[in-house]
């Protein structure tokens, strides 16, 4: 790995074999790991030299993903930037792009997905159904209260920077609501009403320069203390829901005339299917696809960042399972090293390790296992087994 000092846009030579990526995290990592299958090398931005996706890097920029000097340099060493996720300062980087950074996806199509609010005023635009909301400026802060017709509880969220359940509060009474305003910028926050779902699902597509939509089988979340624990594709639902759920991922990619991977996740019940929100990037749900579809979800972003045919990401088994490892606390059996001997070994799990430092409740890797069942009933009995293998081996964190 090399690091360089250089602030123009000329490029270092080979630098066209090379991709660049904003943020040093596990979804880069991947995104590592797919480049090395396509002959391709990733140079990165990360905020340090640890991070996961560090290693695989051939050229490492140390910043915080919001340094614009940094990405400055990053350009030096690739051929186009992608990102990690949507946390950069986007208003920022145009002039980079002005003067010829090419960024996947572009700037212009990530200004109404990196801020929650605008994201929510971009469903309403399009008519696509999302859960009612409101931003927190428009209460009144001396006496606040609902909107008519809503009742508690209701979800509050950060416009910015929230994820596996950071940002986001439920509350559960008036004085919870008037809590969140004395505490909080009501201009970066928003309120939703409390949504009725029986499933929550997650889809991820792709379009490429020429317009191609591409998607990812439709997959099932499930959620522990607003953290993805696991997920199982296909998701048990009617092709009638896959259909929705697709046709809305088109109206989007399309409107934006977005480049790249993006992701939707759904509530769906009785009221029909709603948006629940819009990650412009790879995403947790998606991880399935490394083993379990003919391109992955990061194979998908990489080809289109470098300009490669984009293949269709076909399903090459009835199913797939994918468990996150939270990470435990030190006095949890079985140590450390017991689990990832047990998990490494067992030939049906594929054990994906971030390296991160393992910090009670933080995602720290996943295992994805390949699921048979010609039908949904089937491949959820056998689903079932493997998850409860995976949780004997690797258990929730304690009072989870």
């Amino acid at each position: 790995m090399t690091s360089s000092t250089q602030t123009d846009l000329q490029r270092m030579p080979n630098a066209d074999n090379t991709i660049g990526v904003i943020g040093g995290g596990q979804l880069a990592l991947m995104l590592g790991e797919a480049a090395q299958t396509r002959g391709l090398t990733l140079a990165v931005q990360a905020s340090k030299a640890e991070d996961p996706a560090a290693s695989l890097a051939k050229d490492l920029v140390i910043a915080g993903s919001t340094d614009v000097r940094a990405t400055r340099e990053l350009s030096s060493h690739c051929v186009g930037i992608t990102f990690e996720n949507e946390w950069v300062a986007v208003d920022a980087l145009m002039p980079l792009e002005r003067q010829g950074v090419q960024f996947t996806p572009s700037l212009a199509s990530l200004v109404p997905l990196v801020n929650k609010l605008s994201q929510r005023r971009l469903l309403n635009d399009l008519l696509i159904p999302s859960p009612d909301w409101i931003s927190l400026a428009e209460l009144n802060p001396g006496s606040p209260s609902l909107p008519s017709g809503w009742t508690f509880p209701v979800m509050a969220k950060a416009a910015y920077g929230g994820y596996d359940g950071k940002g986001t509060r439920v509350l559960e009474d008036l004085n919870g609501l008037a809590q969140l305003l004395r505490n909080v910028d009501a201009n970066e926050w928003l309120i939703e009403a409390w949504v009725s779902y029986e499933q929550e699902l997650a889809l991820v597509v792709s379009r490429d320069s020429k317009g191609r939509i591409r998607s990812l089988p439709l997959a099932e979340t499930h959620q522990r203390n607003q953290i993805c624990d696991w997920v199982i594709a296909p998701a048990p639902v009617s092709q009638l829901v896959e259909a929705t759920a697709y046709n809305i991922a088109a109206s989007l990619l399309t409107k934006l005339s977005y480049v790249g991977v993006m992701t939707l996740e759904f509530f769906y019940g009785s009221e029909g299917l709603f948006v629940n929100e819009i990650a412009p990037r790879t995403h947790n749900s998606g991880h399935f696809s490394i083993e379990a579809c003919s391109s992955s979800q990061f194979d998908q972003q990489l080809c289109i960042a470098a300009g490669l045919d984009v293949p269709n990401p076909e399903f090459i088994a009835d199913g797939s399972l994918m468990v996150n490892l939270l990470g435990l606390s030190p006095d949890q059996e079985p140590s450390l090293e017991n689990r990832l001997t047990q998990l490494r070994s067992n030939e049906a799990l594929h054990l994906h390790w971030y390296g991160k430092d393992e910090i009670p409740g933080r995602k720290v890797g996943h295992v994805t296992t390949l699921l048979n069942g010609s039908t949904a009933v089937e491949r959820a009995e056998h689903g079932q087994k493997m998850l409860q293998c995976i949780r004997e081996i690797w258990p929730l964190p304690l009072n989870w």
